[in-house]
């Protein structure tokens, strides 16, 4: 007869062995198996429809569509076009699309309620694109105004003092283009007035990028900042002529963003980063020149940009025409990837919140650090690039020089920043 203890310990011992070799088989899986199955890492939502504006920078969001990557990493896609940026941000907002490309200001006014919209909290987790953004003039000023901004002043000031103000326009109020274009005019001396137009010594309009060019044609505006193609185009139709690429007043500048409500991304962050993945290898691709003739074929669609393709690939490979007797060959055209390009880096954001300040779209100090913090979420980029072990450039917090000689540190005194400009509508 068997002593119970030497039941006990013949019985601890089988299943020690057990655990042992159930060990020893798991050492041997893939990291994520777990008991019979894999940890699900599915997305939340699986079939997500992704806004876009006709403009060249959309082609990461059309090429993960075109080529399956959104299908890869589990996302059913559909593609929407939207009519304006307006309509872009309340479709996102109405949730009748869960992702959208968008301007990089976009997600900033709207989580602090600026620009006339309900205040509704919207994230950038990912930079689509940088560079390859111009300001047009109207061949009034064809041989008379290249690309110094104080050789435009006289022509506004004259014009104001016969009480007819000059015309340009931007895409939206707060956004890039916005920007690019008031840095540009005040760099000239120029002030293009606060958010409701104070001050200003030209009017300042709002146009979709799809239809500046027939604006332009009837001689609606003087010069306008615009994503390409609609600069391109409008040299093409011998309307206007490129004054500047926006690389020419900051290179490497952040441009477009995948935005998402922070409501959709908590709710489903697999779903966030899944999307996030895709564009990844997209961007890889887009940004090897031997693709960008294909990329320029698909995105010329009717459907998405709805223009040539030949107008679109000039500015894609550096060939930058400028229509006013300058060729150039820029190095600096856009790019989707190279050089940290996706990376949602905080000092931009900031950026945008000192530009805020000095047009007085804002009264008193913005939460710099709080506003960048929730916006500009790295955390999940940094997640999503983990998973498929893709090694970024991570935070970068450098000193930024624009093409009027003024250094921007996101380290510094940003409130000093924002008042320092000679030309400004900043408001205590």
């Amino acid at each position: 007869m068997n002593h119970p203890t030497s039941n006990i310990s013949r019985r601890s011992l089988l299943q020690r062995s057990t655990a042992v070799g159930l060990g020893s088989l798991l050492t041997g899986l893939p990291q994520g198996w777990v008991g019979s199955a894999y940890a699900d890492d599915s997305p939340e939502m699986p079939d997500i429809k992704l806004g876009i504006i006709a403009l060249t920078d959309c082609s990461s969001i059309i090429i993960a569509h075109e080529k399956g990557l959104f299908k890869k990493y589990g996302i059913n896609s559909t593609v929407s076009k939207g009519a304006s940026w307006a309509a872009i941000r309340d479709s996102l907002v109405n949730g009748d699309i869960q992702a959208t490309h968008m301007l990089l200001g976009m997600p900033i006014a709207s989580s602090m309620g600026l620009g006339g919209a309900p205040k509704k909290p919207i994230i950038a987790p990912f930079i689509l694109n940088r560079n390859g953004q111009a300001i047009t003039l109207s061949n009034t000023f064809k041989g008379k105004v290249a690309a110094d901004p104080k050789a435009l002043k006289p022509f506004v000031d004259e014009a104001k003092t016969k009480g007819n103000p000059l015309t340009f326009a931007m895409t939206f109020p707060p956004g890039t283009h916005a920007m690019w274009m008031r840095y540009y005019l005040a760099a000239g001396g120029i002030n293009p007035g606060d958010a409701a137009g104070a001050g200003a010594d030209i009017s300042l309009i709002t146009v979709p990028p799809p239809q500046m060019v027939a604006n332009m044609k009837v001689g609606k505006m003087d010069g306008f900042c615009v994503g390409e193609p609609w600069n391109a185009k409008t040299i093409v139709d011998d309307i206007g002529y490129t004054s500047i690429a926006t690389q020419g007043i900051w290179k490497d500048h952040p441009e477009k963003v995948c935005a998402f409500t922070e409501e959709f991304a908590t709710k489903n962050p697999k779903t966030v980063k899944a999307v996030m993945k895709a564009l990844h290898e997209a961007s890889v691709w887009l940004d090897k020149m031997e693709n960008r003739e294909e990329q320029a074929k698909i995105v010329s669609a009717a459907t998405y940009i709805n223009c040539p393709p030949e107008t679109i690939l000039g500015r894609l490979v550096g060939k930058y025409d400028m229509g006013d007797g300058r060729k150039i060959r820029d190095p600096d055209y856009m790019i989707f990837s190279d050089r940290n390009c996706n990376y949602p880096q905080a000092k931009y954001a900031k950026w945008w919140l000192t530009q805020l300040r000095r047009w007085g779209f804002v009264e008193g100090a913005p939460d710099y650090e709080g506003v960048a913090k929730q916006v500009m979420r790295a955390d999940l980029y940094e997640e999503a690039m983990k998973e498929i072990g893709y090694v970024h450039g991570g935070a970068d917090t450098k000193a930024e020089t624009l093409f009027d000689g003024v250094t921007f540190d996101p380290t510094a005194d940003l409130e000093a920043y924002a008042a320092s400009f000679a030309v400004k509508t900043l408001k205590a």
